[in-house]
């Protein structure tokens, strides 16, 4: 495998651990964080994998699958899990936004972005 491919691979499963790390010590902005994190590197894996290249430097979820054509591809509830995390990034940087993350994200809404961001991953695994 290509060594582009391989380091997005890794750096995306690392910071999934990390946001099943958050999950367990209860710091539920951070499990979005990560999440996002987690989606963001695999999709980059995926667009080296179509186009040999780098994509530009972007943490817009929305780009990456439209610049590799998977928005034609998600299902209904994929993309709604994309809009949900997408601004879980950005968000998760500045105070004014955290309050509101704060209360949104309970155990039970970071258990099922866990467990989407797993199963989101695993289909992009299996198209490279």
């Amino acid at each position: 495998m290509d060594k582009r491919i391989s380091y997005w691979l890794e750096i995306s499963d690392y910071d999934f651990e990390t946001a099943q790390a958050m999950l367990k010590s209860k710091r539920y902005l951070y499990v979005g964080f990560m999440c996002h994190q987690a989606v963001e590197k695999i999709l980059k894996a995926y667009y080296v994998s179509l186009k040999n290249s780098q994509p530009k430097f972007t943490h817009r979820l929305t780009y990456l699958t439209e610049s590799t054509g998977l928005e034609n591809q998600l299902s209904d509830a994929q993309k709604l899990f994309i809009d949900e995390l997408e601004p879980l990034n950005i968000k998760a940087r500045y105070p004014t936004y955290k309050d509101k993350l704060f209360k949104k994200l309970s155990f039970e809404k970071c258990e099922v972005i866990i467990k989407n961001t797993k199963e989101f991953c695993q289909w992009i695994k299996e198209k490279l």
